[in-house]
């Protein structure tokens, strides 16, 4: 019997399509909301009306008017230029952090799983002494030696206290691919170590390094605000932590001057809330079982997840 031909193949779709097709919703949410901060990173210094430090001679924060869309502080800086400039010193300051974190991680890991042996006990050992380290504590003396330090002195302090936990990660992944038939394969024709590790192991495991990045990004922008409030990073440079601590220091809640401190806590609020939705929906895309959980399916006219009870059709239906 003829099995009939399609008039027309169609032509495959791009991987890049296919990718943001396949891409949880909640990665998208998160996704379209930390474009939206990084657009106001780069382009926020240059849409600042004023100067965010610029002073007057006012004593009480103003409520916000058409001159200042945001109001302005008790010495009269205007609280929209410091937000659109704060926004990018947090942004920048936790993409350098996740960089740097991300780079430890992925080399600790990848050794420690691959090698095995000496290498693995001494690199998981490493990994399990930050783990353990109180990291809040050291990080609040470490940064207190540099009072006045840039991003980097911080995102290295940042970064030496965050990578052990995306290490060992790499590392469980790693020992699962290491024993993979292509991995033997490639053992076998006699490609050396680090081609190995970089062309076999390291694409199959791009969604746990993005992840991961993704965590550690969260990470350092939270710990850095938080260490802007308390007033331990340089509070002279704007971030979304610095003006929390001038608005807490100088009673803007006490006197209700609510336009103060609410722009930069909602804006930390969006930020994290992002980067959350985004690292939740790449673990879905690497995981298929939090994928499938995730989805419906309508079974004798119910909704139906793979995570209910197997459903019975009765009456032969």
């Amino acid at each position: 019997m003829a099995i009939p031909l399609p008039a027309q193949i169609p032509a495959a779709s791009a991987p890049g399509a296919s990718i943001l097709a396949n891409l949880p919703w909640k990665a998208r949410i998160g996704g379209i909301i930390l474009v939206i901060f990084l657009i106001i990173t780069v382009l926020g210094p240059v849409l600042a009306p004023y100067n965010p430090s610029a002073m007057t001679t006012q004593s009480l924060p103003m409520a916000p008017s058409l001159h200042h869309l945001l109001g302005t502080t008790s010495t009269g800086q205007d609280v929209l230029s410091q937000l659109l400039v704060g926004i990018g010193a947090s942004v920048i300051l936790g993409l350098l952090t996740g960089v740097i974190a991300t780079f430890l991680s992925v080399i600790v890991g990848l050794s420690a799983g691959f090698l095995g042996g000496a290498s693995d006990e001494l690199l998981s050992l490493l990994s399990n002494v930050f783990l353990v380290l109180p990291a809040l504590p050291l990080l609040v003396v470490m940064l207190g030696y540099l009072p006045n330090a840039g991003d980097l002195p911080v995102a290295i302090v940042l970064s030496a206290l965050g990578w052990a936990w995306g290490a060992r990660v790499l590392r469980a992944q790693t020992l699962a691919l290491r024993s993979s038939d292509y991995v033997a394969a490639a053992r076998e024709t006699g490609e050396r170590t680090w081609r190995i590790l970089l062309f076999e192991i390291l694409p199959n495991e791009v969604n746990v390094i993005a992840a991961n990045f993704v965590g550690t990004v969260l990470y350092a922008i939270l710990t850095s605000v938080a260490l802007s409030f308390i007033g331990v990073l340089n509070t002279s440079q704007w971030s979304l932590g610095t003006m929390l601590y001038w608005a807490q220091s100088q009673s803007a809640v006490e006197t209700g001057a609510w336009w103060w401190y609410a722009p930069p806590g909602i804006a930390v609020a969006l930020l994290g809330m992002s980067l959350v939705l985004l690292n939740f929906g790449l673990d879905e895309l690497a995981n298929p079982r939090l994928r499938d959980t995730g989805r419906r399916r309508t079974v004798g006219g119910h909704r139906w997840r793979p995570a209910d009870p197997t459903p019975v059709r009765q009456g032969g239906r």
